[in-house]
């Protein structure tokens, strides 16, 4: 087997790696955005939609360019191998802070802690460089590696396009028990808001149990729950049997949230609220489970 056949058998390899990762993250943009937030890399999820997007459009794009042979020398290798060091940098924040969650590099697809995702691309590292070394310098045409930027660039954006979170209220809740970075923006979604101490939403917790033993377990139901700083969610939780991701939310947002006693249940499309239920309970669940 000659150099020329080992470098383009390894840039297949590289190739396969960015472009999976890209689509990955396309699958479910906004966790990559709430993976970004959870870096401190960015203060808002507006810029971290736009940053997430820029970082898959490249991926794609070294992942595509790197299957054919234009300025592959000169700036298709230097620059994938100058994205894997980056990202690697990036990656040693939350590994020596002790984070070992999911870092996002394939999204929710496979998830991968910090040193996971470290060791992955210094493999990836070691690739591109070999590829480096092997490869030739040929004519080159920019047109062809341009096209291809500008193409990822397209596809991306048309296939993820910006959403405007400012009127989103349950955009901020993003960090749940159980269940690790939930996008509520994303698709229909349960929430249920809790008063820790509140009996009618015990009862109502109960009634929810009773119902998915007699139909099915609710899928992406979350539970928001607020009450006194010596409230024990747990002790919620063990006399209901209640469990569903939930999150603990200030009692400010709570009062936001509910509307003249507790509970409430939201049901989301796409962060919108759709409906919202403060009583007959069991009834619009059923609805939602048939709908």
């Amino acid at each position: 087997m000659n150099n020329e056949t080992i470098s383009k058998i390894l840039r297949v390899i590289l190739s396969g790696v960015f472009i999976f990762s890209a689509i990955s993250k396309l699958i479910a943009p906004g966790l990559f955005e709430i993976t970004i937030l959870n870096q401190g890399i960015i203060e808002t999820r507006e810029v971290a939609a736009y940053f997430g997007r820029f970082i898959i459009a490249i991926e794609l794009f070294l992942g595509v360019a790197l299957l054919q042979s234009n300025y592959l020398k000169k700036i298709i290798i230097p620059a994938t191998l100058l994205t894997l060091i980056v990202f690697t940098v990036l990656l040693f924040f939350p590994l020596l802070s002790g984070d070992s969650s999911n870092c996002g590099c394939f999204g929710e697809v496979i998830k991968m802690s910090p040193l996971e995702a470290i060791i992955k691309n210094i493999v990836s590292i070691i690739v591109g460089v070999i590829v480096f070394l092997l490869e030739k310098r040929k004519p080159n045409k920019l047109y062809i590696p341009t096209i291809i930027l500008l193409t990822s660039f397209a596809i991306v954006f048309f296939v993820a396009p910006i959403k405007s979170y400012e009127n989103l209220t349950f955009s901020k809740y993003t960090n749940f028990e159980n269940e690790g970075v939930v996008d509520l923006t994303d698709g229909d979604k349960l929430v249920a808001v809790f008063f820790i101490d509140c009996e009618h939403c015990m009862e109502t917790a109960n009634d929810i149990v009773t119902l998915e033993n007699e139909t099915s377990k609710f899928s992406n139901f979350y539970m928001l729950f607020a009450g006194e700083e010596t409230d024990s969610i747990k002790y919620f939780l063990n006399k209901t049997n209640i469990n569903y991701p939930y999150l603990r939310i200030p009692i400010d947002d709570f009062f936001d949230l509910i509307g003249s006693s507790p509970p409430r249940i939201y049901w989301l499309q796409n962060g919108d609220v759709k409906e919202y239920w403060d009583d007959d309970f069991s009834e619009n669940l059923i609805r939602y489970k048939t709908h």
